[in-house]
Parts: structure tokens; sequence; C-alpha cells
């Protein structure tokens, strides 16, 4: 019995969808709720040109209102029509525009009316779209036109649940025209979607210390307190630095006087070899010259 009263309802709220899709007409119908309230039913109209649907002085919602209670035998219904914003990510409203354009310039514009429908999706910021126009146009003999743009699933829970369709149908002279309109909006998230996550080159490197620390922590001591000894040796002060340049230039000074010292290293040793060897010349000249003064004294005295 519960199971029957769920059903009963289903079909009643469908009814009453259809009975006001059918006396909204040119209006821009997006979908149609039916909520139950402690005061009454509440029916809230989405539509694109909600000033159609209210008429002059509220006399469409009036009549409208009337009718449903009559023929549905609602005890309070109340109408709320609300304004769709984006009408072009809405697939009802499209497949609407698209049937009242051909009813007004007849199936020889069909391939304009579907591209342009198209191109107006696409710009208002859609992944993807399909139009299927089937039926005896142009010619006498009924056919299916498609007109797709961007990227639409077509099986899985993102087809079913994301992708938004509608259906409708366009009275024309050689016949009815069926026309679907599958749009996949811009905020659906795609679960094939893989966002990577890149973390700075410091986090990296402060992780691979940290792995190797805990591979050899003595070996990483040593090299951490030598690079920390290094680091203080070379960032010294300005007296640090002025005494290290007087320690050099007193290494160099010392390296020069032991080459000096070696016999026939440098130029230094050769000149002290020209010196000595100028002294014992001379100390031969003043023996000769002795020698020569104690002859010629010797002969004097003989």
């Amino acid at each position: 019995m519960i199971e029957r009263k769920f059903v009963a309802q289903n079909i009643k709220e469908l009814q009453v969808k259809e009975f006001v899709a059918s006396q909204i007409s040119r209006a821009g119908l997006s979908e149609v709720k039916l909520q139950r309230t402690p005061l009454g039913e509440k029916i809230i109209v989405s539509a694109s040109r909600p000033g159609i649907v209210v008429g002059r002085a509220g006399a469409n919602i009036a009549k409208l209102t009337a009718d449903l209670k009559k023929k549905f035998n609602l005890e309070n219904p109340q109408i709320e029509i609300n304004e769709v914003q984006d009408h072009t990510n809405d697939a009802s409203i499209v497949a609407e525009m698209i049937a009242n354009s051909l009813e007004r310039f007849g199936p020889s514009r069909f391939k304009a009316i579907g591209h342009k429908a198209m191109l107006s999706v696409m710009s208002g910021g859609a992944k993807g779209v399909e139009i299927l126009l089937s039926g005896k146009i142009p010619s006498s003999r009924a056919k299916t036109w498609r007109f797709y743009m961007g990227y639409l699933k077509k099986c899985g829970d993102i087809a079913v649940s994301g992708v938004k369709k509608a259906y409708a149908i366009a009275r024309l002279k050689t016949g009815v025209v069926g026309i679907q309109v599958s749009i996949m909006p811009s905020d659906i998230v795609l679960p094939d979607k893989v966002s990577l996550l890149v973390q700075p080159q410091t986090v990296v490197e402060e992780v691979k210390v940290d792995a190797k620390m805990s591979e050899k922590p003595e070996s990483s001591e040593k090299e951490s307190k030598e690079k920390n000894h290094a680091d203080s040796f070379y960032e010294g002060s300005a007296d640090d630095k002025q005494a290290r340049k007087e320690s050099k230039l007193k290494k160099e000074i010392k390296q020069k006087a032991v080459k000096a010292m070696k016999p026939g290293s440098g130029s230094e040793s050769k000149k002290c070899m020209g010196a000595e060897e100028e002294k014992s010349a001379s100390t031969q000249e003043a023996t000769k010259d002795q020698d020569n003064k104690d002859l010629k004294n010797d002969e004097v005295v003989q």
C-alpha cells in the first residue's frame, strides 16, 4: 500500500510538470519542481523569461493556479518563479530555442540554427555539446542531423548524472521534428583528471639530507664538523685575513732564503759564487805584489 502511494504521488507530480510546461510557451522553461508544505503544494517554475510566465498584472499565474486547483485537486497551490541567469548552459532552454527557430524560419535553415545554438553554448563556457535533429529536414525523407563540438561523456556515471539532457519538438508543415540537446557544463569534475603536487626544491633537499643522516650518522657528523671548521676558517674577520696574509708573506720569505742558502740554486747562489771568485783573485794579486816588493828589497840590500 505504501509503495502505491509513492508511485501515485510521482505520477501526479509528472502530470503537473507536463501541464505547466504545456501552458507556458516561449518563456524559456528550464524545470518545474513540486514541493509539499504544511500550507499546501508549492510549485517552483524556473524560466529565462519570467515576465511571460507572470503575464500582465499576474493574469497568467492566476489562471494557471486555478487550473491546477481544479484539474489535480490541489488544496492551496502556490507558484514561485525563479529566473535562470545562465541560459546558454541549460539544455531545456536551448532545445526550446531551437524548436522556436525551426517553427519560425522553417526547415530550410536548420543548419544555421543548429550551428548558432552550438556556438552559443560553447561560448557560455560548456565543455561539450551535442544537438540531434531528427525528422523530415530538409527533404521528404526522415534523417538525423548531428551537431557536435567539444568533449562530451557518453557512458559512465558522469554521462548519467553530470550531462544535462533535454528533449523538445518542433511542429512543421512537413511533420514533427525531434530535438535532443546534451550539454556537459564547465563546473563538472571528471574522474580521470589527475593533478600533481610538486614540492619546492628546498623541501626535497631537506628530505635527501635527512635520509643520508639516517643511513650514515657517524660520517655525516664528521662531515658536518669539517664543513663547520672550514666555514669558520674561511669566514673570518678582517684581522684574521690580515694575519693570514702576513703568514703567507713570511712563508714566501723563508722559502726564498732557503733557496739562496743552497749552492747552485737560483740566481742569488750564482751571485755569491762570483763574489767569492773575485775575492780569491784579489788576494792572489796582493800576494804577488808583496813577493815582488820583497825581492826588490833583497836586491837593494845586497
